[in-house]
């Protein structure tokens, strides 16, 4: 069974995420993707997110009725700063082939990632590009990855988490559903 892991903070989970998701689980002929929301990110550990809570249920909500798609929360049950390294290593215990998805951002700074090689022992390294990436930083793992054009998406989390603080409209670039969840909890408020 090959099994994509999307992690990140989807604080919140955003239409680009979704996109993504679908493109890379459709041109890796996946079996299964599983969004893996970080308790805290190593290289994000100075940004206050949602609590988790919030993110898995805003995930739910995003990609209920899409099939091979699903939800862990393993890296919130361990809580503390969530290393890829340790995820790929418990996942790889139960699924054959490993596809890691990241985004072009990421692999510029993969080495200051816990166990890079190592981790790269243990799954293909997928990466995203975005027509806002820079062309700067190659490092010795592009040449171990795998790059996929993907849908070219211009949307952060932060930028959606910027609107709503201002009062303006993310209809469009988040699913209905998670707006409303959004509201109803007055969350990046």
């Amino acid at each position: 069974m090959r099994v994509g892991i999307f992690g990140g903070s989807f604080d919140p989970v955003h239409d680009g995420h979704l996109e993504c998701a679908r493109f890379v689980f459709k041109q890796r002929n996946l079996d299964k993707l599983i969004f893996i929301p970080a308790y805290i990110s190593p290289l994000k550990q100075d940004i206050n997110s949602a609590p988790p809570e919030h993110r898995i249920k805003m995930l739910d909500l995003a990609i209920s009725g899409l099939p091979g798609f699903s939800i862990s929360d393993f890296e919130i049950i361990n809580r503390g700063v969530s290393y890829t390294f340790d995820t790929v290593t418990y996942f790889k215990n139960l699924y054959d082939e490993i596809d890691l998805i990241i985004g072009y951002d990421n692999l510029v700074v993969f080495e200051k990632w816990h166990k890079p090689d190592e981790l790269l022992t243990l799954c293909n390294l997928i990466v995203l590009r975005r027509n806002t990436d820079k062309e700067f930083g190659k490092n010795k793992y592009f040449t171990k990855a795998v790059f996929l054009e993907s849908p070219v998406i211009d949307l952060s989390s932060t930028e959606v988490r910027n609107k709503i603080s201002n009062n303006q409209a993310v209809n469009g670039l988040v699913p209905e559903k998670v707006i409303e969840y959004i509201i109803t909890n007055k969350l990046y408020i």
